[in-house]
């Protein structure tokens, strides 16, 4: 499993009250982390919409969206992306829970996932794709990073039923 005990730059740990939030979602409502209490949540960042690893991940969560309700789990998108961009992404691949709006990226920053990144040898910030799995209580009890894609809603659900 990839759980890790930090979050990179915040220092997050397993362990600790995941930082709180309320963002703007593509319902056209706020939501806010402290809505979901008594109910784990599966929050992930992930870099931009409708892109092929983000889309992938996306439709792997919805197919098993009734398997996270089952399990007692919620499941929150977030990158940068505006609501307008949220919401086209979500219509095209038909996904079946929120995404938030992260275009500040005080999220990004809270969680530790807005990093340094390079391709083809040119450094740039964006956002890591990692996943936070929140208990029931606000606290964080799984952390994913550097996820990929293919295979990782189905190892998401695996830790949330198993807590």
């Amino acid at each position: 499993m990839a759980k890790t005990a930090t979050a990179k730059s915040t220092g997050l740990q397993v362990g600790d009250k995941a930082p709180a939030f309320t963002l703007p979602a593509d319902s056209g409502k706020d939501i806010s982390l402290s809505d979901y209490r008594g109910k784990k949540v599966v929050l992930y960042f992930y870099p931009k919409d409708d892109t092929p690893g983000c889309t992938l991940e996306a439709k792997a969560f919805t197919a098993h969206i009734k398997d996270f309700i089952a399990a007692g789990a919620v499941v929150i998108g977030a990158s940068k992306d505006d609501i307008k961009s949220h919401c086209k992404f979500r219509d095209k691949f038909n996904i079946a829970y929120p995404l938030v709006s992260d275009t500040d990226g005080s999220l990004c920053a809270s969680y530790g996932v807005w990093i340094e990144k390079s391709m083809y040898g040119k450094k740039y910030m964006g956002i890591e794709r990692a996943t936070f799995l929140i208990d029931e209580e606000g606290v964080l009890a799984h952390i994913w990073h550097n996820v990929k894609a293919d295979g990782h809603a189905e190892e998401v659900l695996e830790a949330v039923r198993a807590l």
